[in-house]
């Protein structure tokens, strides 16, 4: 788990994407969030995010999983372990999704408008 220092006093020591994410007093710029894949399950299982953010998987399983959404908005390809998916979340409501492989794998992101 990365711990991020609110009041971190160099833009130069991050990346370009943390600096992208970061303005120089510390507060965040855009949104996104990301869900752990572990253990069989999504953590946390479900996340709430504004519209327009972005929400990444990454796989730290030691055995492929997906993420696919129940209603087809999105779909991942199979990811092995450290690989991750992104999807940008545009409109408001809930996105129920599961693996594919594992279909007792189950969760939920709850958009809410900007």
């Amino acid at each position: 788990m990365v711990t991020r220092l609110a009041h971190s006093s160099t833009a130069s020591s991050r990346t370009a994407a943390e600096a992208a994410e970061w303005a120089p007093d510390g507060r965040k710029t855009s949104s996104g969030a990301s869900v752990s894949i572990d253990n069989f399950t999504f953590s946390p299982p479900t996340i709430t995010v504004a519209a327009g953010s972005t929400v990444t998987w990454v796989n730290q399983d030691d055995i492929p999983h997906t993420v696919v959404a129940s209603d087809k908005a999105f779909k991942s390809k199979v990811m092995d372990t450290d690989e991750k998916f992104s999807f940008t979340f545009t409109r408001p409501g809930e996105y129920a999704y599961f693996c594919s492989l594992h279909p007792h794998m189950v969760g939920k992101v709850v958009v809410k408008a900007s």
